[in-house]
């Protein structure tokens, strides 16, 4: 399927300008991460967290209010709408828990639920209770930070043994460029860093990184082909002619994340929005970013096999074949 036929556009012009929109959204997201920093999920951060529906209509406000008064538990409290308001559904998260052996591992959430009903905020239903000791999110952390390390590492350790050094390096530079600036939009966002979220960053960064090997051994098939042609015409040639297969994959995942950030649920709406700007940033990262480090790499210059590539020589012409002298008769 075709959706563009002979595109000409010329995409490394656009570098630099990519490169300014893309360090503008990392240092946003540096200077929110270092005032406000990134919130924990309760995978992370450990702790007790507790959803319940209230059969009256009932404020935030007022289910902090009465568990202030019960708890004590202050800024450290975490008190949120979950899912439709209209469902008077409301996640609360402690961050402290209880021992993390026998039937006291759920006395934060006896205390939640008993400081509601002593807030006279009418009946409710517990709907579901998740607890995390401080050992297990550290356990989680570090499992997480391994996983994304070794798929970061397989990915790049591939890329470098299939393409050259130069392309290895933009590939590199697209992947960390993907996590800095979805990493930004979390921090911006104020996102909880939850195993989901893990998960949706591992999958943007693989599907990144195809999208750039395609656009990749499209460069290289052109550097062979087109040896004459400066580099930066060539890599605007491949970006061209895989524009259309760009579009319509890069597309149709961003349509699938955006229904699933609409209509998935509470419980999927960090995944799903992790997803969305990963597709994004992915897809731009591949097209200015990755292709622009290999031509600050390697120069606008002809290829090096052009460049140094012997002068083919003159066709010679085939030697006339002299007829034999006849021997002199002996007089």
């Amino acid at each position: 399927m075709h959706i563009f036929k002979n595109t000409n556009y010329d995409f490394l012009r656009w570098r630099w300008h990519a490169i300014a929109l893309s360090w503008a959204i990392i240092i946003i997201g540096g200077i929110m991460f270092a005032r406000v920093g990134m919130p924990l999920g309760i995978e992370f951060a450990g702790g007790t967290a507790v959803v319940v529906e209230f059969e009256q209509p009932t404020t935030t406000e007022q289910v902090r209010g009465a568990l202030d008064r019960a708890l004590g538990g202050g800024g450290e409290l975490v008190i949120q709408p979950f899912g439709n308001r209209a469902e008077n559904r409301y996640l609360i998260r402690v961050p402290t828990v209880g021992a993390e052996s026998g039937t006291a591992l759920s006395s934060e959430a006896e205390k939640v639920e008993g400081a509601l009903k002593q807030g006279g905020l009418g009946n409710f239903t517990r709907l579901q209770t998740q607890i995390v000791g401080p050992s297990v999110g550290k356990e989680l952390r570090s499992k997480a930070l391994l996983a994304t390390v070794f798929s970061l590492a397989g990915l790049l350790a591939y890329i470098a043994f299939r393409f050259q050094f130069s392309f290895a390096v933009g590939a590199v530079v697209a992947t960390v460029h993907d996590l800095l600036v979805t990493l930004a939009f979390l921090v911006i966002f104020q996102y909880d860093m939850s195993l989901n979220v893990i998960a949706a960053i591992l999958t943007i960064t693989g599907f990144s990184t195809n999208d750039t090997i395609v656009i990749f051994d499209r460069i290289r098939e052109n550097m062979r082909s087109m040896r004459r042609d400066s580099l930066g015409h060539t890599i605007n040639v491949a970006i061209n002619q895989t524009l259309g297969r760009t579009i319509i994959t890069s597309g149709t995942a961003f349509l699938t994340s955006i229904a699933l950030f609409l209509f998935g649920g509470e419980v999927l709406h960090g995944f799903a929005f992790t997803m969305v700007v990963g597709i994004l940033t992915g897809t731009y990262s591949s097209v200015f970013i990755a292709a622009a480090i290999i031509s600050f790499w390697r120069g606008t210059a002809p290829t090096r096999a052009a460049a140094h590539a012997p002068a083919s020589p003159a066709p010679q012409q085939p030697a006339r074949k002299s007829k034999p002298q006849r021997k002199a008769r002996a007089s």
